[in-house]
């Protein structure tokens, strides 16, 4: 490979890990008021145990950014900030239905933004890596699977569409030739 071909995978990856970055920040925000909010024991519990995976994998990031000798991007911090206690308090709001559905459908977009991630570390030198980052969309499809089921049924999904399921979770490092984590 090219060394710009290289330094282009480096630098999606860093605009990658930076979104990431940011947007685990605004999760964590997003699912404290959403498990605040639900009445179903179990369900809040489930949350709860997401936004602790989800401040997990903020610390991975920020620790793959160092890596890389950079750091997440002031201004998208500032903005998932925001955007993260927006949804935290909507969450008291909006009623049962919309975190659900909007939540299953971010953690359908992660699963594939950290696939997209392990690719380009694999392509700019970082095989090292590709563990961690393919296990970070495991776990995100545990989270999309948990929204989705919860939300199967819902009157309202006639009126919204179910956002596509992921493929199974086994073909998250099928490419890689890699064992699912445990």
């Amino acid at each position: 490979m090219s060394v710009d071909a290289t330094e282009r995978h480096r630098r999606k990856l860093i605009r990658q890990l930076q979104r990431a970055c940011s947007g685990e920040l605004a999760a964590g925000f997003a699912y404290r008021g959403h498990w605040r909010s639900v009445s179903d024991a179990a369900q809040r519990a489930r949350i709860r145990t997401i936004e602790e995976e989800e401040w997990h994998h903020r610390a991975l990031v920020r620790e793959l950014l160092h890596q890389l000798d950079t750091r997440p991007k002031r201004i998208l911090e500032a903005m998932y900030w925001l955007i993260g206690h927006a949804i935290g308090a909507f969450c008291f709001i909006g009623g049962w239905f919309a975190p659900m559905y909007g939540a299953g459908r971010l953690e359908r977009i992660n699963i594939v933004e950290y696939e997209d991630a392990a690719f380009d570390a694999l392509h700019c030198g970082h095989p090292e890596m590709i563990d961690c980052l393919l296990t970070m969309a495991e776990v995100e499809w545990e989270h999309e699977r948990f929204f989705r089921e919860v939300i199967i049924g819902h009157p309202l999904l006639r009126l919204l569409p179910l956002w596509d399921a992921p493929p199974p979770k086994e073909s998250i490092r099928a490419r890689y030739g890699a064992p699912a984590a445990a």
